[in-house]
């Protein structure tokens, strides 16, 4: 919906309307909550500016910044900085087994849903020495670093820090598809990885690039990747939304039980 639709409907439905009762940014409010449920104002919509809609509604600017200030309270709509006030987004709770290794891409793919990458920060240097400790490199030996957001449907869902020796990756140095398919389309497909999972809070700039609040609940994971014959071929950082990702665990009664 459009702004001029927006405001025509705002206007249909009568804001002024003796028979509604309440304050009238407690109407507008109710209006703009009709228009969301009724799948009219879709998920991500940005709304027009506190000043803009008072204008054109021939309202005072305090009455739609409170109902704006309401809706946000509610979870309706979401303020983000430095951009405006949209429609909350909302999201998809999924399920994610940690007994399966696979790329994020291919996780989404097998959803039916769209991956995306949009790189952040692309480097190819020297490793640091927990690096080199960790991915079992000497100094002389190049790696890939890759920050990156990854998005499902044009929804960011995690920020993720991946570290790769080159020499896994041929000419492929990674981007926007997906690092696992770039390391098996040279043979070093990863077989095998340990995962560490810890509940965190976000940052004011990764809350950002994910669209929530800043303080939200995140799931932090680091991901140790080894190919067939133990060699490390990735270490990844990444913080998941938590409002998105449940991750879940089959349990087995050992034999000594």
């Amino acid at each position: 919906m459009d702004r001029t639709s927006l405001i025509a409907e705002l206007n249909a439905r009568g804001l002024r309307d003796e028979t509604m009762t309440g304050p009238l940014y407690r109407r507008l409010a109710l209006v703009l909550t009709g228009l969301i449920q009724e799948g009219l104002l879709k998920p991500g919509a940005a709304l027009p500016g506190e000043r803009d809609l008072a204008e054109a509604l021939k309202l005072g600017r305090v009455t739609v910044r409170t109902a704006y200030r309401d809706l946000m309270a509610s979870g309706a709509l979401e303020s983000r900085h430095g951009s405006g006030t949209f429609v909350s987004s909302k999201v998809e709770r999924m399920e994610q087994p940690l007994w399966r290794l696979s790329s994020f891409s291919a996780d989404m793919r097998s959803r039916g849903r769209s991956p995306a990458a949009r790189i952040l920060s692309r480097t190819i240097n020297s490793p640091s020495p927990e690096e080199s400790f960790l991915l079992g490199l000497g100094q002389d030996e190049a790696v890939l670093r890759l920050d990156r957001l990854r998005l499902a449907d044009g929804l960011p869902l995690a920020i993720e820090r991946a570290v790769v020796p080159v020499k896994f990756l041929g000419g492929s140095a990674g981007g926007e598809g997906s690092l696992y398919d770039a390391l098996a389309a040279n043979g070093h497909k990863p077989v095998r990885a340990l995962q560490r999972l810890t509940a965190v809070t976000l940052d004011p700039s990764s809350a950002s690039m994910l669209n929530v609040k800043t303080g939200a609940p995140a799931l932090l994971i680091e991901r140790i990747s080894r190919l067939e014959d133990q060699r490390v071929v990735e270490y990844t950082r990444s913080h998941y939304r938590g409002d998105a990702y449940d991750f879940v665990a089959e349990l087995k009664i050992g034999d000594d039980l």
